[in-house]
């Protein structure tokens, strides 16, 4: 017999706007359920935990919550302003949890609770909501982004907590690895529907394949194609995700191509006999120590960084992560030992700075200095085109980047720092409030990136996705290097005898070996090659004279003073976009075919 849910909406509606963010959803939640919801950026995901948890009022349909059920809510944001300390927040307010319960959570992760709240860390605040949180003994814990500032030790102490919780949860993460160990089931918000089902998030991206390809599908049986203006980011989500899993084969080969560049201890062999070996390396650091007071932050550490290394550093708070990148990029002084860097070194570095884009400014003011173009790494593209390129909806160009999400802000950090001519990228933390997409989109520009790429993060599947090194730090000096991702410094500290890397990835990295990619010109004619080469370019074309004429159209006096050009631009922004929906579409079947 099927448990009674602890809560459930039925016919769940909310406007947002000028109409519906979603109407007539039914929702139902069980007493052990572990649910991950997914959905894009601006779908309505944290509104609809706020609708779960009855903080906010649904226009239409009816919430049910079994008697005594305790609803908690841990918040992407928290408001700490008015809290003199950390404890204060964590105790405050008519359901506040007891004090005991409180501070024993917060010996467990590590955070001084005495803390002042107003200069506190984003990792400090995080960590004290989920003290206030877990604390309060809930039956439905809804966690939006839990794991956004939290350090990899402190990660896995919360999903071994959510391990052995007794009750219910939903969670929003863009942290694969969180999600795909945590969750049973998947609820999947999408154009204003909510689908539901019984897997954990590891089968959800198969699912979401299997759904879009039903829709093309009943589309072509009703003699209706997709419009791909409409639906060019699910389209692209299929494509992308087709072409990282070629682009993860050849991870996997630079890695193992890596690895012979190591000794079994995994310390770099500086002694290179090669010459074309030695003129590709950007930085080398040559027994590096570095020290705070008594502290040794850095010690001995060696490591030859050559041009294409795509380097991780790993490690909890305080490891000495953010001090050893100092140290490479020449911003801080070696104790002892040398760090030499390429006379050519030109880098970019993208932090978590998203308060440098000013609210006021449009996006075409962020990426194209108020122009219709962008200068992408020394090529010329369309401002709305390069828009798509990082999923954002073309007519979003003069919109106010006070307007955007805090994902979309981050989006448009991206887009600007990637159209930078450089050798060398530093990111650090890039995934924050970054949804799964972007994720993919982020993965696909590091890997055709042809610089250095320096990558701080706590996103353990983003890194076995990208990195072809690992930096793993323990706080002790002691600085592993391991040929892979996050998975394979963690298999070499669960295992003290050092192992010789392989091609293939740790079954935790990669669950299926991808195929072998063929050659592309064995897949294409010539006609097919040329079209694949060429589309591109007069798609941005395309765009420009589209931008171009409706500007003109937009002209109130034009059908007035001048009917027939009215008519004859009106004629030709319809033509160009037919041509650009074929093109396209065309370009996107060749794609398919090229990456398999």
């Amino acid at each position: 017999m099927a448990t009674a849910p602890i809560l459930s909406w039925e016919g769940l509606g909310l406007i947002q706007g000028s109409g519906w963010l979603f109407k007539d959803l039914d929702l139902h939640i069980g007493p052990r359920d572990r649910l991950a919801l997914i959905g894009r950026n601006g779908a309505g995901k944290t509104t609809l935990l706020k609708l779960i948890a009855g903080l906010i009022d649904a226009d239409k349909g009816k919430r049910s919550v079994q008697p005594g059920t305790r609803i908690v809510m841990l918040e992407q944001d928290p408001f700490f302003t008015g809290y003199a300390t950390l404890l204060d927040f964590a105790l405050s307010g008519p359901d506040a949890p007891p004090r005991h319960e409180v501070e024993a959570i917060a010996g467990q992760l590590g955070i001084d609770l005495s803390r002042p709240a107003e200069n506190a860390s984003g990792g400090e605040r995080r960590r004290a909501a989920l003290c206030r949180a877990l604390a309060s003994e809930p039956d439905l814990l809804l966690l939006d982004e839990p794991t956004n500032h939290l350090d990899l030790a402190a990660i896995d102490w919360l999903e071994d907590w959510l391990t052995r919780y007794n009750g219910a949860f939903v969670v929003i993460s863009h942290d694969r690895t969180f999600l795909t160990r945590l969750t049973r089931a998947t609820l999947w918000l999408d154009r204003g529907s909510l689908r539901r089902k019984e897997i954990g998030f590891g089968g959800y991206e198969a699912w979401e394949d299997q759904v879009y390809a039903e829709e093309a599908r009943a589309a072509e049986r009703l003699d209706a194609r997709l419009k791909l203006e409409a639906h060019w980011l699910e389209r692209g989500v299929t494509a992308r995700r087709k072409r990282n899993q070629g682009r993860l084969a050849k991870l996997w080969e630079m890695r193992a191509q890596r690895a012979a560049m190591l000794n079994p201890a995994g310390v770099a062999k500086l002694q290179l006999a090669s010459d074309d070996v030695k003129t590709k390396a950007v930085i080398g650091a040559d027994k590096v120590t570095k020290r705070f007071r008594d502290r040794t932050i850095i010690k001995d550490f060696s490591l030859r960084i050559t041009r294409g290394d795509r380097i991780g550093l790993v490690g909890a708070n305080g490891s000495g992560k953010t001090t050893l990148l100092r140290l490479l990029t020449g911003e801080l002084t070696p104790d002892q030992g040398t760090v030499t860097l390429a006379r050519t070194l030109d880098g970019v570095v993208i932090d978590q700075q998203r308060s440098l884009l000013a609210p006021d400014k449009k996006v075409r003011d962020i990426l194209a200095e108020g122009g219709d173009w962008v200068d992408v790494r020394g090529v010329r593209k369309h401002v709305q085109g390069y828009l798509k390129d990082f999923l954002f909806d073309p007519g979003l160009v003069d919109a106010r980047v006070g307007t955007l999400s805090g994902g979309e802000r981050s989006r448009l950090l991206l887009a600007r720092e990637f159209a930078r001519k450089s050798n060398l990228l530093v990111l650090d933390e890039p995934t924050n409030d970054l949804y799964l997409e972007t994720l993919d989109l982020l993965q696909e520009v590091i890997a055709d990136y042809d610089g250095t790429v320096l990558i701080v993060s706590h996103d353990r599947d983003f890194l076995d996705r990208t990195v072809t090194l690992t930096l793993g730090l323990d706080g002790s000096g002691k600085v592993d290097v391991v040929a892979g991702g996050y998975a394979d410094w963690e298999a070499k500290r669960k295992k003290p005898a050092p192992r010789t890397a392989s091609p293939k990835p740790s079954a935790a990295a990669a669950p299926e070996t991808p195929p072998a990619m063929p050659p592309r010109k064995a897949k294409l004619s010539y006609k097919d090659q040329r079209d694949y080469d060429l589309l591109p370019d007069r798609i941005e074309e395309l765009e420009a004279a589209i931008a171009r004429d409706e500007d003109a159209l937009h002209d109130p006096t034009l059908y007035t003073r001048d009917p027939a050009r009215f008519a004859a631009l009106s004629d030709a922004v319809a033509k160009a976009k037919a041509e650009k929906e074929a093109a396209e579409e065309r370009w996107l079947e060749l794609a398919e075919m090229v990456e398999g």
